[in-house]
């Protein structure tokens, strides 16, 4: 059935009740304006996350859940920052970037925001790939491909507006909510434990550094950060102030819903892994050890429910990364590409990371860790354009939201400090 209906498009029928809410004429509504957050969310779902959670849970059982809770948590702010500006500017974040900052600084950011975009896609395609190949047996190549089809295929449904598209991811979270959520109830759960690690900050050793940072990588996304504000700036234009402080109060709802699906998800991660892998099988740290011991351990139920949550991240999230992709080039050269260009030439890193025999698993580890050092760039624009009045007018940051917003920077910017240093370290003893 086409998309188009008597009543029109999906995403007309939806544009016309978002303005019958903003002019008083219709009451509630919420659901209306669900989705930007919803599609960025999955940038916290990623196979990234899958990668690094499992090594914290068989690692270090429980105890790297509290960064799990503090990343979403910034994660949080910094996404409500990047719909606001997005709403109340109209433009996005790279678009302000290119016409707020100095061109050399702005061609330093957009090469560092591209080579985070690759490093998003290795870890996109890696997923699909593994997922699809321990389920179907099909060669990780072969899988990889197959990755890149399907993604293609999804990216064809922006060309029917924005809300076909915020239903599909929309449908996949909540694919790989439902996924975990029955992960749980089958792995042998210590609650007490759980919760005490979500609520105790610790660090156990120098190796749980480099999984905490590449946590916060997989959660905290930068192309995720520059996507938001693209999402909110053209999905509905506001007429006056009180429109905009409406659609900012439903965003900042949306947020919160999104990303506590997000979060609870990865906990789920770290749970499911720290629960079946902790005792008895701590040297688990590849996606596909993990599958293989899964299988005897909780039953080829669990491991068939975790590869297909697996592959539902892989081609969810590298739709959103192509998306994501796009707005980061126009909006910093001002040009775009056409969409199957755009996904050739990001996805060549992850196919050649498969051929020369790289180990998938660290090298997805690694590509968080690539994250989480990019982070800092659109992190503190985004907090520089929202904290000005001559941007964002009576919208500009509170002193508590500046605050915080400097803190969540400090924070990453200082473990990223710390796993340099040590990096060097070990260099240099070496």
């Amino acid at each position: 059935m086409s998309l188009a209906t008597a009543g029109g498009s999906v995403t007309d029928r939806t544009s016309a009740a978002i303005a019958e809410v903003l002019s008083g004429r219709r009451k509630g509504g919420t659901l209306l304006f669900m989705g930007p957050a919803v599609i960025a969310s999955i940038a916290y779902m990623d196979p990234g996350n899958f990668a690094t959670n499992i090594q914290a849970g068989a690692h270090y059982g429980y105890a790297l859940l509290w960064v799990v809770v503090a990343a979403n948590l910034v994660a949080m702010l910094f996404q409500s920052l990047s719909a606001k500006l997005g709403i109340v500017t109209g433009r996005n974040l790279a678009e302000l970037c290119r016409s707020q900052l100095p061109r050399p600084l702005v061609w330093v950011m957009w090469v560092v925001s591209e080579v985070a975009a690759m490093a998003t896609d290795l870890a996109e395609f890696l997923g699909g790939a593994i997922g699809l190949s321990l389920l179907f047996g099909l060669p990780l190549l072969a899988g990889m491909g197959v990755t890149a089809i399907v993604t293609y295929g999804l990216l064809m449904f922006e060309r029917h507006g924005f809300r076909p598209m915020e239903l599909i991811i929309g449908g996949l979270v909540g694919l790989i909510g439902l996924c975990y959520l029955a992960e749980l109830f089958i792995a042998p759960v210590d609650w007490g434990a759980a919760a005490l690690g979500a609520v105790t900050p610790q660090m156990p050793d120098g190796a749980a550094l480099m999984i905490a940072v590449g946590i916060i990588g997989a959660t905290v996304m930068p192309h995720a950060l520059y996507l938001h504000s693209g999402l909110t700036q053209s999905r509905t234009t506001p007429e006056n102030a009180a429109q905009r402080r409406l659609l900012v109060r439903f965003s900042n709802r949306e947020v919160v819903l999104a990303l506590s699906v997000a979060g609870l998800v990865n906990m789920a991660m770290v749970i499911m892994a720290a629960s079946a892998f902790h005792l008895g099988y701590s040297n688990v740290s590849e996606i596909e050890t993990a599958y293989h011991t899964l299988t005897p351990l909780l039953g080829a139920g669990a491991a068939g429910i975790f590869l297909v949550s697996l592959i539902a991240s892989g081609v969810s999230s590298s739709v959103v990364g192509t998306m994501a992709g796009q707005m980061i080039m126009q909006g910093f050269v001002g040009f775009r590409i056409p969409i199957f260009v755009r996904r050739l030439v990001t996805m060549v890193p992850a196919f050649v990371v498969v051929a020369i025999g790289v180990n998938t698993t660290y090298a997805l580890v690694l590509s968080q860790v690539v994250l989480s050092i990019a982070l800092p760039v659109p992190m503190i624009a985004l907090v520089l354009f929202t904290c000005r009045r001559d941007l964002m007018g009576e919208f500009a940051n509170s002193m508590l939201t500046n605050v915080l917003a400097i803190g969540g920077s400090v924070l990453v910017l200082g473990l990223n400090a710390v796993l340099l240093l040590q990096t060097f370290g070990v260099e240099i003893a070496g």
